[in-house]
């Protein structure tokens, strides 16, 4: 099926579903709707306006998670929440607690809190009944992350996959709000680890019709984290409340279709993050349902993208619970509504909701104002890596010859699949308004001054794959053409996930299986045998595709490994970008999250030094040299302090201070070649902020040769 005509089948479907109700619904919990401001919301339980109370029966289903990743006494690791069962029962979810003047359960008294003015009106959570859940978790779709010091253990786990794998043992739970309970587990989205990381989701399931909340009982664990206990599943509790009807498998498709995700089942709503809750962000739209898109996160969040969900508790006698926006913050206060923004806090949102700004194009930016400095003359071996993109904002194009000098290699980005040839072909086209051959005389002019001009294949959202042998020499002849045509010094690979994924079995990264794999190093050598060995070949993997083979291998985890394994000698350098990477554990056995110097010399000292693929000491990674190896950095998402001391560390060994994670060799990797940034372009946006500090100290070490 095309693109095309997947998105004529959903907009088909979408249209079955606006016109005919949404089949979900049918069977689920109690709900009503409530036309605040002209707009209907559909919230759980019944009409405020009756003065009833609702008890809505439910069903706990602890999961125990079994993981093929990590064996224990030859058998799969387990993660049961079972025995988080009894203290769940006790909590402030099916106890009464006080939440101010009242005394009653968590949704009861966020309910009540939402319409202030209802009297005699309950919504009551009904004695659960017991329904055990054990799912395996493949290789592919999930790790365990164990902490040496303390011996506490959390998982990440692809969290579609869970939910799909859950409801295959549940069938429809008539009326009934299914609580799925983990134990210590993250999750991502998409299908995709470097989508990361939530606490859980809710809604109502496609496949059985069940209205559920899916999240995790946290218990002593193996990193510092802000939420405990049932504060997870008090979050998805609240979302679920205020959107009962959201089905999260449905909006991510719509999502990867290009179709517009407010129009799935449940409330649509546009919210902007409070810039207060949200240091750094700089007001990012929250999204267009009643939690964040991907990660289902409330505004009083404050973790940013690659961490573990945090946000600061409220304590109710011994538990933890979640702060939540209630529907006056998205709807706006109203005499119905009342004019508290939050619960059980009602502090922690003063005002209401601003609506999310409309899409921002590529708009007009201002040139930079610092002037680039320039390197020295002489060459110590170390370099700074770009990819640049052609984006100058104010000024149209950004042509490469006014790249700054401090940029040793540039990545140009990038050629993408042609769509429109055979399978394999990939294309190149230069930016809108550009010129060919200013193009290409650009790239002489780079060369003539020492730098080295390659062509990026792929990038993000881009699917590629060489799964069929015979598409090789598709691909083979349209890079050649490319390279030839602009005279790049060589390629660089970013096939990001789902593009490279380890098939089931294939469990030897020295002797790989898995067709797309294969075929691809037999096409790089190709390559390499044309050009001849001045050919440079580098490759940029996602974390989860390469320091994500530490934990466990297949699927997109350690995808990046058998291939890097297989080209070393004709590898000119490996950057691992460590701005998509979920939280992964370093060769000390602590676990790090990304946004900081331990997290940086943990996931590069993985390829410097070597480690166990899958934690299996039969199937130890060697080290790549460290003139192979850089650091991949994003512009925006990283300080340039955090840049220059972990470039120094890794380095020279010394540690700034605070730093936790200690190098297996303590006096560095003076030979490491440096550090990589997307974008070129994002640098020269900055006033050369990177590229003028990470230049110069990358310039200023003693010669790595």
């Amino acid at each position: 099926m095309t693109q095309s005509m997947r998105r004529k089948a959903l907009g088909l479907l979408l249209f079955c579903l606006v016109s005919f109700g949404y089949a979900g619904a049918q069977g689920t919990v109690p709900t009503f709707v409530d036309n605040t401001g002209g707009k209907p919301y559909t919230l759980m339980g019944a009409d405020p306006a009756k003065g009833a109370t609702t008890t809505i029966p439910t069903v706990i289903a602890p999961v125990t998670l079994s993981f093929e990743s990590k064996k224990v006494a030859g058998k799969p690791f387990a993660l049961d929440a079972a025995k988080d069962v009894p203290a769940l029962l006790r909590s402030p979810i099916f106890a009464p607690f006080k939440f101010g003047a009242e005394t009653t359960q968590y949704a009861d008294a966020m309910l009540r809190s939402t319409f202030p003015n209802a009297k005699q009106w309950h919504t009551l959570l009904g004695k659960p009944e017991i329904k055990p859940v054990k799912v395996t978790i493949p290789a592919g779709y999930g790790y365990v992350l164990t902490s040496k010091s303390t011996g506490e253990v959390a998982a990440v786990v692809d969290l579609e996959f869970l939910q799909k794998e859950i409801f295959k043992q549940l069938p429809k739970q008539e009326g009934k709000l299914v609580f799925a309970v983990t134990h210590n587990t993250t999750f991502y989205a998409m299908g995709d680890a470097t989508v990361c990381c939530s606490w859980g989701t809710h809604g109502v399931d496609r496949a059985t019709g069940n209205s559920f909340v899916l999240a995790s009982y946290l218990q002593r664990a193996p990193v510092p984290i802000a939420d405990k206990d049932v504060q997870p599943l008090t979050q998805q509790l609240a979302e679920f409340v205020n959107d009962p009807h959201f089905d999260p498998l449905y909006q991510h498709e719509l999502y990867e279709q290009h179709l517009d995700p407010a129009s799935a089942p449940g409330n649509a709503v546009s919210w902007m993050r409070p810039d207060s809750m949200h240091p750094g962000d700089g007001g990012r739209c929250g999204g267009n349902r009643i939690a964040s898109t991907y990660f289902q996160l409330q505004p009083t969040d404050t973790n940013l993208k690659n961490n573990f969900p945090a946000s600061e508790p409220y304590t109710v006698g011994s538990y933890h619970v979640q702060n939540v926006a209630l529907m006056s913050w998205y709807a706006g206060s109203s005499e119905t509504l009342g004019k508290t923004y939050s619960f059980p806090d009602t502090k922690i949102l003063a005002e209401a909701a601003q609506p999310c700004p409309a899409r921002r194009g590529r708009g007009p930016v201002a040139n930079p104002t610092a002037a680039p400095i320039q390197p020295p003359a002489t060459d110590n071996g170390h370099r700074l890596i770009g990819y640049w993109s052609g984006y100058a904002g104010a000024s149209g194009t950004f042509p490469l010859r006014d790249v700054s000098p401090q940029w040793d290699y540039v990545l140009v980005a990038f050629a993408t699949p042609d769509k429109n040839a055979p399978e394999g072909t990939l294309q190149f086209h230069t930016p809108t308004g550009m010129d060919p051959a200013t193009f290409k005389a650009d790239i002489q002019y780079l060369k003539s001054k020492g730098k080295k001009v390659m062509i990026s294949l792929g990038g993000g959202g881009q699917h590629f794959t060489l799964a069929d042998p015979a598409r090789i020499p598709n691909y083979v002849s349209s890079v050649t053409k490319i390279v030839e045509e602009y005279g790049f010094d060589g390629i660089d690979i970013d096939f990001e996930s789902p593009s490279l994924s380890i098939d089931p079995g294939d469990t030897d990264y020295r002797h790989p299986t898995t067709p797309s794999i294969v075929n691809l190093i037999t096409a790089l050598r190709q390559l390499h045998d044309h050009f001849g060995p001045k050919f440079m070949i580098s490759l940029v993997p996602e974390g989860t595709q390469i320091p994500g083979g530490y934990p466990s291998y297949g699927g997109q985890f350690g995808s990046y490994l058998a291939i890097t394994y297989a080209i070393r000698d004709i590898l000119t350098f490996i950057d691992v970008q460590d701005y998509n990477t979920p939280p992964l554990q370093g060769l000390d056995g602590e676990i790090y999250q990304a946004g900081n110097v331990d997290y940086h010399a943990a996931m590069t000292e993985l390829l410097l030094h070597g480690f166990n693929v899958g934690g299996d000491p039969n199937q130890f990674f060697p080290p790549l040299p460290a003139d192979k190896i850089a650091v991949g950095y994003l512009v925006g998402d990283v300080e340039p302090t955090e840049v220059t001391q972990s470039m120094d560390y890794i380095i020279t060994g010394k540690a700034p201070a605070g730093t936790r994670y200690k190098l297996q060799k303590p006096q560095g990797y003076p030979g490491m070649i440096g550090a990589m940034f997307w974008t070129i372009d994002g640098d020269r946006r900055q006033n050369y902020v990177f590229s003028n500090s990470a230049g110069p100290l990358l310039h200023g070490y003693p010669t790595s040769k």
